[in-house]
C-alpha cells in the first residue's frame, strides 16, 4: 500500500502555550506582542527547502505587526476600549500559534513535514485567515496612529485577506519520488543510489550525522500520531533513513562521547519499586496479574507456578487459579518510563507501539537490506583479514546502533549471519589492538540476545559463548567487561542455559570479580547475571564454590539490594553449606534490616528467617547479638511490606523461642530443632507455646 497525503491527517500537534495573564495592563499586553513578533521575525526560514513561502510570507507579515506595537508603545498610545484589548489578546494566541508552527517546520522531521505538506500548508493559510479576521475587527480609528503606521496597518490587513494556499510542484514532485522508492523497496526492488541521493541532497540531508538528527526527530513524530496506519508509514521513513545512511555515506562510528554511550541495562538504572518483579527484583517486561491481585514479571511467575508452588510468592494466600492477566496499563507505562531512559525494553514492538505487533512491509524490507548490506560489509573483512581499519570500526558500530531498535532488526541481522562474523572481533587480541571494534561486537552481540531466539543462536554457535567469556574476563575496557556480564544475564534467561552457564567455573569467577572490582554499572550487569544463575540449585551450587557468597557480603554497603536478593537466594537452595558461608554477612543483614529500602529489607528478612531454619542456634545467636535487632524487626512488622512484615514476624517468633530457651524454631505448621547435628522437622499442631 503506497504513503499517500492522506494517511497523515491525524497527527497530534504539541500544544500551543500561552502565557497571557488572567488580567492584561495596556503595557503588559502591547509587550507580549512586541516579543512574540521578535520571536517570530527571529527566524530564518530563507533556508527551507519545505513550505519555504508560507514561512517567508508570516515572518514578513510578523515584522510588520511589529512595528505597529512598537509604536504604540513608543507613542504610549492607550488601548482605549475593551474589545481592542480582546482583540489583541486574541492576536497573541493566533502570533503563538504560529511561532510553534514555524518551530515545528524548521526543527522537526524533514520527510514527515514533506508527507504532510498539504496539511501544514493548510494550517499556515487557517492562521493567517484568522490573523485577517482579527485585523478586521479592531478599529485603527480608535488609535491614534501616524500615518505612516496606518498605512502599514491597512496593507498586512490586505495581505492577510488574500492569503492562499501555497504548495510548491517541486514538493509534490519529491514526495512522489520518496513513495515509488518506499514501493520499490516493499517490493524488494534495492532503490537506485543515484535516485536517493537526490532526495536526500534536496531534503538537506548530506551526512551520516544529518540522517541520524532525521532518525530521532522521525522516532519523536510517531507518538505524535494518532492513527496506526500514519504511525507504520514513519516506520517505513524510518526505515529509509536508516539503509541510506548506510549505503550512501557508509558506516561511521560515533562523533561525540553522547553517541558512544552504551545503551543502559536495566540493571544499571534503579527502576521504580512498582516497575520491578517482586521475585526477580529486576524491571518487568512483561507484567501480569495473579488471582490474589499481584503483579509479577510473566517469566519469574511461570517458573515459580512450574516449580510445584500453588500460593502467591509476595501475600502466601493460596492462588484459586493459575490465569496469568497480562498488565496492559503498567506495561506501558514502563515502555515510556524505559525509553526516557534509552533502556531496551523487548514489549516495544517496531513501530513504539506497546503491546500489539504491528509491522510494516516497507519498514521490515528497509531493514533486511540495511542488514544484509552490513554484514556483507563484515563478511568482507573478515576475508581480508582485517581487525583495525576505520571502516570495520564504523560496519560494526552499525550493527550495534541497529540491533538495539527493535526486535524485527535482531531478527534480520541475524538471520543475515551476523553472530559467527562478530565472535572474530571479541578475542583478547582484537581487544588489545582496537578496544572500541570490541566493545561494539560484545554489544551487538547483547542487542541480539534481546530477542529470545536469538539467544539458541548465540549459544550454538562456535566460539560465541567462550568469546563472551573471554571479555568478561580479559576484556580491554570497563564497557566491554559490563557488556559481556550483562549478554550472560540475557543468556540465562532461558534455563537450559542458565544451567550450562552456571557449570562453567569461567563464568562464575568472571561474574564474581567483575562484581567486586568494576565500577557501578558493572558490578550491577554481574550482580543481576548472578542473580540469575541463582535461581537454579543445581548452579547455587557452584557460586558457592565460586566465591559468589563472600563477594555479595562485601559489596551489600554498596548495592544492598541486589547483594541481598542474591544471598536470599543462595541460602535458599544451598543447604547448609551457604547457609555456613553466609554467616558472616548476618551482621551486615542487620544493618540492611534497619537502614536499607523496603525491597531491601524484606529480602534480607527472608534471608534471616531461612539462615536461622536452616543453620540453627548459632545463627539465631548471632542474630540475637546485633543491637537494637528486635525493636527494628518491630519496626518492620509495621512499616515493611506485606512480604517483609510476614517474614519480620516469623523472625521475632523465632527470637522469642531462643531467648526462652526452647530447642525448635517455629516455621509455618513445623518446628525445628536447633541442637541436633542435622535437621529435625516434627509437626508442631500438639505443642503448647
Amino acid at each position: 500500500m503506497a504513503i499517500t497525503p492522506h494517511m497523515f491527517t491525524t497527527q497530534k500537534r504539541r500544544p500551543f502555550e500561552s502565557f497571557i495573564p488572567k488580567k492584561f495592563t495596556d503595557f503588559n499586553l502591547l509587550h507580549s506582542l512586541i516579543h512574540i513578533t521578535n520571536q517570530i521575525s527571529s527566524f530564518n526560514p530563507t533556508n527551507l527547502f519545505l513550505l519555504k513561502r508560507s514561512s517567508c510570507s508570516v515572518v514578513h507579515k510578523a515584522k510588520l505587526l511589529n512595528v505597529l506595537f512598537e509604536d504604540l508603545v513608543r507613542n504610549s498610545i492607550p488601548l482605549c476600549s475593551n474589545s481592542l484589548i480582546l482583540c489583541f489578546e486574541e492576536m497573541y494566541i493566533v502570533l503563538h500559534q504560529i511561532k510553534t508552527l514555524i518551530e515545528d517546520c524548521i526543527k522537526g522531521s524533514k520527510f514527515s513535514l514533506l508527507m504532510q505538506v498539504e496539511t501544514v500548508a493548510d494550517t499556515f493559510h487557517i492562521l493567517i485567515r484568522e490573523l485577517s479576521t482579527l485585523l478586521d475587527i479592531f478599529s485603527v480609528q480608535e488609535l491614534d496612529l501616524n500615518d505612516d503606521v496606518f498605512e502599514l496597518v491597512i496593507l498586512i490587513r490586505k495581505q492577510c485577506s488574500e492569503s492562499k494556499i501555497v504548495i510548491g510542484k517541486e514538493e509534490t514532485k519529491l514526495r512522489n519520488d520518496i513513495v515509488l522508492v518506499i514501493e520499490r523497496i516493499k517490493n524488494e526492488i534495492v532503490p537506485d543510489k543515484s535516485k536517493i541521493a537526490e532526495i536526500f541532497s534536496k531534503l538537506e540531508i548530506r551526512d551520516s550525522s544529518s540522517c541520524r538528527t532525521e532518525i530521532e526527530a522521525l522516532e519523536k513524530e510517531i507518538h505524535n500520531w494518532i492513527d496506526e496506519r500514519s504511525k507504520l508509514e514513519i516506520v517505513a521513513l524510518i526505515g529509509l533513513v536508516r539503509y541510506t545512511k548506510c549505503v550512501l555515506f557508509g558506516a561511521s562510528t560515533p562523533s561525540s562521547s553522547k553517541e558512544v554511550s552504551r545503551r543502559k541495562q536495566p540493571s544499571e538504572v534503579v527502576a521504580p519499586v512498582d516497575f520491578r518483579c517482586p521475585i526477580s527484583l529486576e524491571l518487568m517486561q512483561d507484567p501480569v496479574v495473579v488471582a490474589t491481585g499481584q503483579t509479577y514479571d510473566r517469566n519469574s511467575i511461570k517458573l515459580w507456578m512450574d516449580s510445584g508452588h500453588n500460593t502467591c510468592p509476595k501475600t502466601g494466600q493460596k492462588l484459586i487459579h493459575t490465569e496469568l492477566i497480562p498488565n496492559r496499563a503498567l506495561r506501558n507505562i514502563i515502555a515510556i518510563w524505559c525509553r526516557e531512559q534509552k533502556i531496551p525494553f523487548e514489549g516495544e514492538s517496531v513501530n513504539g507501539k506497546l503491546n500489539d505487533r504491528l509491522t510494516n512491509k516497507a519498514a521490515l524490507k528497509a531493514t533486511k537490506m540495511t542488514a544484509l548490506f552490513l554484514v556483507e560489509k563484515l563478511k568482507f573483512h573478515v576475508e581480508v583479514s582485517d581487525s583495525s581499519n576505520e571502516e570495520l570500526n564504523g560496519v560494526v558500530y552499525e550493527l550495534r546502533v541497529l540491533a538495539k531498535t527493535d526486535s524485527d532488526s535482531r531478527a534480520c541481522i541475524a538471520e543475515a549471519g551476523a553472530i559467527p562474523l562478530l565472535v572474530r572481533y571479541i578475542s583478547i587480541d582484537v581487544g588489545l589492538n582496537n578496544p572500541n571494534l570490541q566493545v561494539h561486537a560484545v554489544t551487538t552481540i547483547l542487542n541480539l540476545s534481546i530477542l529470545e531466539a536469538n539467544k539458541t543462536r548465540i549459544m550454538e554457535t562456535e566460539g560465541a559463548l567462550n568469546g563472551v567469556v573471554e571479555v568478561l574476563q580479559f576484556g580491554a575496557t570497563w564497557e566491554a567487561k559490563a557488556n559481556a556480564a550483562a549478554t550472560l544475564f540475557s543468556l540465562t534467561g532461558v534455563a537450559a542455559y542458565r544451567r550450562r552457564l552456571g557449570r562453567k567455573t569461567r563464568v562464575v569467577s568472571g561474574l564474581v570479580q567483575l562484581a567486586r572490582c568494576g565500577p557501578v554499572g558493572a558490578r550491577r550487569d554481574a550482580l543481576a547475571a548472578i542473580l540469575q544463575m541463582a535461581g537454579d540449585r543445581e548452579t547455587v551450587v557452584k557460586l558457592v564454590e565460586g566465591g559468589a557468597v563472600e563477594m555479595v557480603v562485601e559489596v551489600m554497603a554498596a548495592l544492598e539490594e541486589e547483594a541481598v536478593a542474591i544471598l536470599e537466594a543462595v541460602v535458599k537452595r544451598g543447604g547448609l553449606v551457604a547457609v555456613a558461608v553466609a554467616y558472616a554477612g548476618i551482621r551486615k543483614l542487620g544493618v540492611v534490616l534497619r537502614e536499607g529500602s523496603e525491597k531491601a529489607r524484606e529480602s534480607a528478612a527472608a534471608t534471616l528467617v531461612t539462615m536461622c531454619r536452616k543453620g540453627g542456634s548459632e545463627i539465631v545467636a548471632e542474630l540475637a547479638a546485633i543491637p537494637g535487632v528486635e525493636r527494628v524487626i518491630w519496626e518492620l512488622m509495621a512499616v515493611g511490606s506485606m512480604r517483609g512484615r510476614r517474614k519480620a514476624a516469623t523472625l521475632l517468633r523465632i527470637l522469642r523461642r531462643w531467648a526462652a530457651g526452647l530447642n525448635g524454631v517455629e516455621s509455618e505448621g513445623f518446628t525445628t530443632t536447633l541442637n541436633s547435628p542435622s535437621i529435625v522437622v516434627v509437626p508442631t499442631s500438639n505443642l503448647v507455646v
